[in-house]
C-alpha cells in the first residue's frame, strides 16, 4: 500500500528526460499509475493548505452530523491524487505544460484511509497553431470500487 507522502516525487524536474514526449503519447494507451491511500492527517493538510476550513474536513462530530456522516476529502483533491497516483516518469508531469481547460464529475466523496486508484489515458492529440495539444481522462475509484471523481482536460505540451 502506497501512502501517500511516502514515495511522492514532488521534484517534477526530476526524471524529465525520462519522459514521453508529445510524440512519444499513444492516444488510447494507459497511463501507469499505482494506489494510493489518503489518510486523516493527509486531507486536512491538503484542506488547509489550499485554503479550506469547512469544518466537513476537520471536525469529525460535526462531520457526523451531516449528510456524509463523518470527514471527508475536498473534492478539488483530486488535483493532488493526479501526480500522487502516477510515477515520476509521467508524461504530465512535465514542466511547461499549460492546462488548456477541464471538466469534472464528482460522484462519491473521498474519505480517510480510502484508497484511491486512477485510470489515466490520453484520448487524443492534435496541432493547433502550432501548439501540441493532449486530450486527457482520469477516472479515480475506491477500494470498493466506487468511481469518486472523473475528468477530462486538454493540456498543451511542451515542445
Amino acid at each position: 500500500m502506497n501512502v501517500m507522502g511516502e514515495n511522492f516525487e514532488t521534484d517534477f524536474w526530476k526524471e524529465v528526460n525520462d519522459r514521453a514526449t508529445w510524440d512519444m503519447i499513444v492516444p488510447g494507451e494507459l497511463r501507469e499509475t499505482r494506489p494510493v491511500t489518503l489518510t486523516k492527517q493527509i486531507i486536512q493538510d491538503f484542506a488547509r493548505k489550499v485554503g479550506e476550513d469547512n469544518p466537513l474536513y476537520f471536525d469529525e462530530d460535526y462531520a457526523k452530523s451531516t449528510p456524509y456522516g463523518g470527514i471527508v476529502a475536498p473534492p478539488s483533491i483530486h488535483i493532488l491524487l493526479m501526480f500522487a497516483c502516477t510515477t515520476s516518469k509521467d508524461w504530465m508531469r512535465s514542466p511547461g505544460t499549460i492546462n488548456a481547460g477541464q471538466n469534472w464529475y464528482y460522484n462519491a466523496p473521498i474519505r480517510p484511509d480510502d484508497t484511491i486508484t486512477m485510470r489515466g489515458t490520453a484520448l487524443d492529440k492534435f496541432i493547433k497553431k502550432d501548439r501540441l495539444f493532449a486530450v486527457h481522462e482520469n477516472l479515480f475509484t475506491n477500494q470498493h470500487g466506487q468511481v469518486v471523481c472523473t475528468g477530462r482536460g486538454q493540456t498543451i505540451r511542451p515542445v
